[in-house]
Formats: C-alpha cells, structure tokens, sequence
C-alpha cells in the first residue's frame, strides 16, 4: 500500500461521549477515561493503516470553567493514554470557545478541520468523522466526509443531519469503516 493512499484513510473523532467518558465540563485529567469499546477501536484503526485526529468542542474554556493550560493537560493525558496502548494519536484540536462567540473553529464549522488537514495532509472528503452529537454529524457533512453517530437508541430520528451510520460504540464503528472500506 503506498503512502499517498494511507494518508488519506484518517478517522476524525470527537472526544467526550465518543472516545472518552463525558463528565461534563471535565477538567481533570485524571478523570479521562475511554469509552467501552473505545481502546479497541483504536487499536483496529492502528492495525488498519488509520490515521487518528480529535477535534473537540471544549467551551468550557471560554466559559471559565477552565483554563486553556488545563485543556492542555487534558490533551497531554488522552496523548499518554493512546501511547500506552502502543500507537498514537496524529493530532487533537480543539476549540476553546463559548458557542455563541461566531467562532470558525467550533464543530460544526470547518476551521479546525482544515487547519488539520493543512498540517497533516489529508483529504477531509476522505476522511470519516464520528461523534456522539449532531454538531459532529453536520460537521462532517460540511466537509463533505462519511460520518458515524455513536448512539445506542432512536435519536437520529430528530437529527436535521442524517449520519450515513449509527452504532452502538466506538469499536462497532472502527469494524464498519473497515468493512465499508471508507
């Protein structure tokens, strides 16, 4: 397989309620912790050949809930948990601003996404997005990508964004993608 290709299989993944356990407006690192499922599906990405970015909503640093040095830290600690299962994440990007502040970097607007796939070479119209809300779900349909809601009951019935998949857990997810070939 050359590089050119497997640069382009990249999975964009949200953080809380998607890879990690959503507290909130967590800000203790100590607290992150994967989903269910979800070290597994990192793993199946790895040996597949998948790139792994997070881009995240973290408002509550424009809240004041946090600090952007704390967000770090969180970021710091999700890079350690993914490296002490023996692979690693490419990126995570987030954004640190209230909803309201009309922001380009706030899911589902693209500016976190190309800044991603500016520095990291990718084609974002390649790439599937998965999270757990419909921000996620129309972010990934702005970028014209395959998208993957992470939901264990009838929510995308309300959904102005349809995702092309629902499933269960991260794991089911990272087996479909590989499945579908996306």
């Amino acid at each position: 397989m050359s590089g050119a290709v497997e640069s382009d299989k990249v999975v964009i993944l949200d953080r809380d309620g998607t890879l990690v356990l959503d507290r909130g407006y967590m800000n203790d690192p100590a607290l992150l912790e994967f989903k269910p499922g979800a070290a597994d599906a990192l793993s199946w990405w790895h040996e597949h050949g998948y790139r792994m970015v997070v881009i995240t909503n973290q408002s509550g640093v424009g809240r004041g809930y946090f600090s952007a040095e704390r967000a770090e830290e969180m970021n710091l600690r999700l890079h350690a948990m993914v490296e002490a299962l023996g692979f690693r994440l490419e990126r995570i990007y987030y954004c640190p601003h209230r909803p309201d502040a009309g922001c380009n970097c706030r899911k589902p607007a693209l500016g976190l996404l190309t800044q991603a796939a500016a520095e990291l070479g990718f084609n974002p119209r390649r790439s599937v997005v998965i999270g757990d809300k419909q921000s996620d779900i129309e972010f990934g349909r702005c970028a014209e990508a395959k998208t993957i809601l992470i939901a264990d009951d009838s929510s995308t019935l309300t959904m102005r964004a349809q995702p092309d998949l629902v499933t269960a857990n991260l794991l089911d997810a990272a087996r479909a993608v590989t499945t579908l070939g996306w």
